[in-house]
């Protein structure tokens, strides 16, 4: 017979299982500090001794870093989904950045629609309150804040369409576009007319979500990244005109 005798689970796999479900869903985040071990246990309602146990596993499975005197935390688990080689060759080349906006576009147009069909109210609150927020930084016309809540709201969209997969994948191309590998978001929003086309965007896109309208929010992201990709496209070609001019320039004054 193919039966086994069912034996209890130690707590400290127990304990593995749930922050290893909390990293895989995006809610424990890399660089996340966990609570010093008395709260933990408590919260976990488990001993130390279990707590450490289970630590120690995660440790070894290279998710959770101790730092000495700081504490434990979550591990850089994105870091290596590109080498430093590939990450430099990305920001040589012009061609890598529309190529990102391309890939954007799919995997955003497709988690917009998720979203719109599959996330909970609470994830339509959180994309709302982030809007929210975009309006207040707009109004005060904090270019370094709206580029931060302008990642900040196209993460929301892909965790409220609950694909682990996409969610850790985009995740890690944030983290390149926000140390500007591919392009620098706060240019995007330098130009007033820029930032108000860019904030109706992400209006058009919000609303569509808070209808559920699938289809349409797919549009809105796929019409709001097709507009980031032409403007990129028109800086990329007004600096070189204005270095071919100021060579003419230099050129007349040595002249």
């Amino acid at each position: 017979m193919p039966f086994r005798p069912v034996s209890p689970e130690k707590l400290s796999s127990a304990v593995v299982r749930q922050v290893e479900e909390l990293i895989l869903r995006g809610i424990l985040q890399p660089g996340k500090r966990l609570p010093p071990e008395r709260e933990l246990a408590e919260r976990l309602g488990v001993s130390r001794p279990s707590l450490r146990d289970a630590i120690a596993q995660l440790q070894a499975a290279g998710l959770l870093a101790s730092k000495p005197g700081a504490g434990v935390f979550v591990a850089d688990v994105l870091g290596s989904a590109f080498s430093p080689a590939l990450t430099a060759l990305f920001a040589r080349h012009d061609e890598a950045t529309m190529d990102y906006l391309s890939f954007r576009r799919d995997m955003e147009g497709l988690a917009a629609e998720r979203a719109a069909r599959l996330g909970s109210d609470t994830d339509l609150a959180v994309i709302s309150a982030i809007f929210a927020k975009m309006e207040a930084a707009h109004d005060s016309r904090s270019a370094e804040d709206e580029a931060a809540l302008d990642a900040q709201f196209h993460m929301a969209i892909i965790e409220a369409s609950h694909n682990v997969v996409m969610l850790h994948m985009m995740r890690s191309m944030y983290e390149l576009l926000r140390g500007g590998v591919f392009y620098n978001r706060q240019v995007m929003f330098k130009q007033q007319t820029k930032r108000a086309v860019l904030l109706d965007q992400h209006r058009t896109i919000h609303d569509a979500l808070i209808a559920r309208d699938a289809a349409g929010a797919r549009e809105a992201v796929e019409a709001h990244l097709n507009y980031v990709e032409r403007a990129l496209m028109d800086q990329q070609k007004a600096e070189r005109h204005e270095d071919v001019a100021q060579q003419r320039l230099d050129h007349e004054l040595g002249g």
